[in-house]
């Protein structure tokens, strides 16, 4: 396999750092606000997903072909896999003390988006990237420095279990890849 510059970025996205107990205690205390509202900014977070990343709704039959945001939001299917989204995340934070736990839960994301659904494993990087700019920008209030930080150890944490999950299944990018020229060179960055 040719190595690309983006390579090193990727192994170092693939080593998460540990998070200190205030730094759990953070990431808890910041969610519970966020999860207040978990249908909302679960549908915000994925239309700013798709939007910067059109490509990734071709794993979506149901909203592949909407261009229109709008129209996209309004979709039942959105607004499920909004909700199923943001319980994943919701379980991986209640469980931020149980590594176990977390590991187990990840695992079962990244098998299933592999296996099942055939997501290349980048669009994880790039969803938690866009989940953490939602949530700095609609809570920004509570999103100091300190939070910032903790939830770039999440993030991280969120992609190395995922793609660890993805290489335990033997995932390999096919040369037929679907992913777009675009969003290739932004791995690569």
């Amino acid at each position: 396999m040719e190595k690309v510059q983006g390579e090193m970025e990727i192994e170092r996205w693939e080593r998460s750092e540990e998070l200190s107990d205030a730094e759990k205690k953070v990431i808890q205390e910041t969610w519970s606000r966020v999860y207040m509202n978990c249908e909302d900014v679960g549908v915000s977070i994925l239309i700013r997903f798709f939007v910067k990343f059109p490509s990734a709704k071709q794993y979506f039959s149901q909203f592949k072909h909407m261009e229109d945001p709008l129209e996209m939001e309004r979709t039942p299917q959105l607004r499920k896999h909004a909700r199923r989204v943001m319980g994943a995340v919701n379980t991986v934070v209640e469980n931020i003390n149980d590594s176990e736990k977390v590991s187990s839960v990840l695992a079962l994301v990244g098998k299933a988006h592999a296996l099942k659904h055939k997501v290349e494993p980048v669009y994880f990087k790039f969803f938690t990237g866009v989940m953490l700019e939602v949530i700095a920008e609609e809570y920004a209030n509570d999103f100091t420095p300190e939070v910032q930080r903790a939830w770039t150890k999440v993030k991280s944490l969120i992609y190395t279990h995922v793609t660890a999950a993805y290489k335990e299944v033997g995932w390999v990018q096919y040369p037929n890849s679907t992913m777009s020229p675009l969003v290739a060179a932004a791995a690569a960055k």
